[in-house]
């Protein structure tokens, strides 16, 4: 985890889950750029088609978009819980799960792309028994989304 990360706040809290995924870029991104690649990942878009289902509302490429550049507070079931120009803290709606996208220019030009998320648990000071047993399939898929993400950023570098 980043020193001084949005995202410390949960890392050490009682019943907290948190990771911290990075990979590095060879290249400069921005925060908006990696927010619109992380969430329109061909791997995300299942996950926004299960969310459209449930929610009963489509999620749109342009709902990123508009978190990405600050023109919007909310996306599909997160609010912004807390932004910086290099990183975003997301929160769902039930106000237990955070998402965290950061970018951090490296001295060498290169940039660390970095997701991460913590649970929180209720009042027990311990996570539910189903969140503890998905924890290695989340880490898998957390892994896959900053690859994939890494990857669309890389070919929109090469496409521009």
């Amino acid at each position: 985890m980043p020193e001084g990360a949005l995202l410390n706040a949960y890392v050490g809290r009682d019943g907290a889950y948190t990771d911290c995924f990075e990979t590095a870029y060879a290249g400069q991104v921005d925060l908006p750029a990696f927010i619109t690649a992380f969430y329109t990942t061909w791997l995300f878009r299942l996950e926004r088609a299960v969310l459209s289902l449930a929610l009963r509302k489509k999620i749109h490429d342009s709902d990123v978009v508009a978190l990405a550049q600050g023109r919007s507070e909310a996306f599909a079931i997160w609010t912004v819980e807390a932004r910086g120009s290099a990183e975003i803290l997301l929160c769902d709606n039930a106000g237990t799960t955070r998402s965290y996208l950061a970018v951090a220019a490296q001295e060498d030009g290169t940039t660390r792309l970095i997701f991460g998320s913590a649970v929180v648990g209720r009042n027990t000071g311990q996570l539910p028994l189903l969140v503890r047993l998905a924890t290695p399939l989340h880490r898998l898929y957390s892994i896959g989304l900053l690859r994939l993400a890494a990857r669309k950023v890389e070919l929109a570098a090469t496409s521009a």
